[in-house]
């Protein structure tokens, strides 16, 4: 590892790739376990819908169950009669009246009796408390866990033991009607499906912390929570959305999912404390954890015996660039590389060591003539930059004189000439556009006040690649043939749009019209390529390079416009 860690560039390279590697793991293994934990609260979803739908389905069957039941005293005379006789009175007033109106012939049919059979024993022990009543009262019977009945009679309809509460249980109220007069009410019935028994066939669903909540506010615990997850369970009923994150208790946060019930006025609600699932799933999270550790340990393994080679080939091309140096051509042992680029390049760089003591005497002149090549390229180089001191300095004498409009046009034309030298020859649309409002910049501090542009190019256009330097005189074309300096509107509009097969560029200007002779010239002189002298130089040499840069695939039209001006449009076709 010292072999390459010494090497600045290399050192560079490892630690570059170290960020790399280890922002790319954390990455995944983020996104690993946001999965892992998105695919545990899908299932707790759908543990939950499952409990949910088994409610529904208990409370509907409890329905079911209730409105055989009234079928059954409708169609039984004597069960009616039965059931007339508790209504409204009171224990001895029930007995005395049954036996009264008995027949010995017949056994006598108990309504408390008929009702634990068909109800209470049916229903699974769910429906615990029917009570009877009158306008003003009712008569209540109940049932204890073994199906034992007990009875309390002439309670007040305001009386704590007919309260519907989500504690208790759902009440499903049902209207005794005359069976010889159907419109005409004599009572109602109230039966209750404990909460307590629905909710225990749920117990045994994969559910940390549900809950009932009624429209009131009411909470049941259906399973775990205090009363800091009733707080919860209440404030997540209140939500909007049916599902969510709720935090508490700083960074702690629970996923909460609710469910109406068509049945009663109360919402399902289950909670997933996310810090309680990481813990039970802690297992699969460290393994998580150990396999991309492993992994990124494995690359930037991998990367150090790739780097260790490379400080090696770089190390001998030091060696043999020093031997040059110093005119040390004398034979030494070959290097061994492995059998890749960097092992060619390296061997040939040896070979070119051996070779070059013979070749520097023959090729002595060539190579004066190469340096002289360098020095020119050199100078050229120090010109631009001699080019932007002084366009500098003149800069900062503008504005130590406060001229500060001249400033900004010094600045702008060396911001401008700087990019075109600096830029390659083949750039995007985008800097084509920057390069053209530099100069159009500078035009509007030399007419202040008289000139305006206005740049509109669809963003499908900046990435699209081009010629450097083509749009500039284009524009310049209208300075020069069709500007207007006595006038006070003079503009230039830039478009660019996308079509279904083509890219769109148009420049529109509101100068002067060409004449219908001289605008003909123009169109038949464009495609020559001949080194024929061209009056419109400015526009041959943009469609030139532009018919050489894209092919057959570009167009270039020049029209007037209707009111003024010349419109000049360049079409690129997408293939």
């Amino acid at each position: 590892m010292n072999s390459f860690w010494q090497i600045k560039i290399y050192r560079g390279k490892f630690i570059a790739y170290t960020v790399f590697v280890v922002s790319i793991g954390l990455t995944l293994g983020a996104l690993t376990c946001a999965v892992l934990l998105y695919q545990w609260i899908e299932n707790a979803r759908s543990e939950a819908v499952s409990a949910f739908a088994r409610i529904e389905g208990e409370l509907q069957s409890d329905n079911d169950r209730i409105e055989a039941y009234m079928q059954r005293i409708y169609s039984n005379n004597r069960l009616m009669t039965d059931v007339r006789y508790f209504l409204g009175n009171s224990a001895e007033g029930y007995l005395t009246g049954r036996l009264q109106n008995s027949q010995s012939s017949e056994p006598l049919i108990s309504f408390p009796e008929d009702m634990k059979a068909f109800l209470y024993s049916s229903a699974q022990g769910d429906i615990t408390q029917i009570s009877l009543h009158t306008e003003f009262q009712g008569n209540v019977v109940r049932f204890d866990g073994n199906g034992n009945g007990s009875f309390q009679f002439r309670l007040p309809n305001t009386d704590d033991a007919f309260r519907e509460s989500i504690q208790k249980g759902f009440v499903y109220r049902k209207k005794l009607s005359d069976p010889n007069q159907i419109s005409r009410q004599i009572g109602e019935f109230r039966f209750r499906v404990s909460s307590e028994q629905l909710f225990k066939k749920v117990r045994g669903y994969k559910l940390d912390i549900a809950a009932a909540v009624s429209d009131s506010g009411e909470v049941y615990m259906v399973s775990g929570g205090d009363h800091r997850m009733e707080a919860l369970a209440l404030k997540a009923a209140a939500e909007q959305r049916n599902s969510g994150y709720i935090s508490f208790g700083g960074v702690k946060r629970v996923f909460y999912m609710t469910y109406s019930s068509t049945k009663f006025n109360y919402k399902f609600v289950v909670l997933v404390d996310l810090l309680l699932l990481m813990r039970q799933n802690a297992t699969m999270l460290v393994a998580v954890f150990l396999i991309v550790l492993m992994a990124m340990i494995s690359v930037l393994i991998l990367i150090v015996y790739n780097l260790r080679d490379d400080a090696r080939f770089l190390k001998r091309i030091i060696h043999s660039i020093k031997r040059v140096k110093t005119a040390d051509f004398t034979s030494i042992s070959p290097a061994r590389y492995r059998r890749n680029e960097y092992g060619m390049i390296a061997r040939e760089l040896d070979d070119m060591v051996l070779q070059l003591d013979k070749h520097i005497r023959t090729e002595y002149l060539l190579k004066l003539k190469q340096q002289e090549t360098e020095m020119k390229a050199l100078q050229h180089q120090i010109n631009p930059h001699f080019l932007y001191n002084t366009l500098e300095a003149i800069r900062s004498t503008a504005l130590v004189n406060r001229d500060v409009d001249t400033a900004d046009a010094i600045a702008t034309l060396g911001t401008l000439y700087r990019d075109i030298v600096k830029k390659e020859n083949i750039i995007s649309i985008g800097s084509e556009l920057e390069l053209l409002q530099q100069y159009l910049k500078i035009m509007e501090l030399k007419y202040p006040g008289r000139f305006y542009y206005q740049i509109h190019v669809d963003e499908a256009l900046m990435s699209l690649s081009t010629v450097k330097f083509w749009m500039q005189p284009l524009a310049e074309n209208f300075f020069v043939h069709g500007f207007n300096p006595g006038h006070e509107f003079n503009l230039l509009i830039v478009n660019g749009w996308e079509t279904e097969e083509s890219y769109v560029l148009e420049f529109v200007d509101n100068g002067k019209w060409i004449t219908q002779e001289r605008l003909d010239e123009v169109r038949r002189n464009l495609p020559y390529r001949d080194d024929a002298p061209v009056h419109s130089i400015g526009l041959h040499n943009v469609y030139t390079r532009l018919s050489f840069f894209y092919g057959e695939g570009f167009s270039m039209a020049i029209d007037n416009n209707e009111e003024a001006g010349v419109k000049i449009t360049v079409m690129i076709a997408k293939e």
